[in-house]
């Protein structure tokens, strides 16, 4: 499993940013379309809000990639 530490800077990402930035996909517009997908999970529970605010402290899981958020 691969393990991304994302620092955020700020009170939140929005998801399908955050996979952009965390190098998951190419765009956030990718992004949108992979959270459309169901392939992406919060804190083990399925996420389908494109938008969705991620928080310091919250586990982003992508297939094998987990993104852990930390504060700044």
């Amino acid at each position: 499993m691969q393990t991304i530490d994302f620092e955020l800077n700020g009170e939140f990402v929005e998801l399908n940013q955050l996979l952009k930035l965390a190098g998951l996909c190419d765009s956030g517009g990718a992004g949108k379309q992979i959270v459309a997908s169901g392939d992406v999970t919060v804190d083990g529970q399925q996420e389908l809000r494109k938008t969705a605010k991620i928080r310091a402290g919250q586990v982003v899981r992508l297939g094998d990639a987990e993104i852990r958020v930390k504060a700044a």
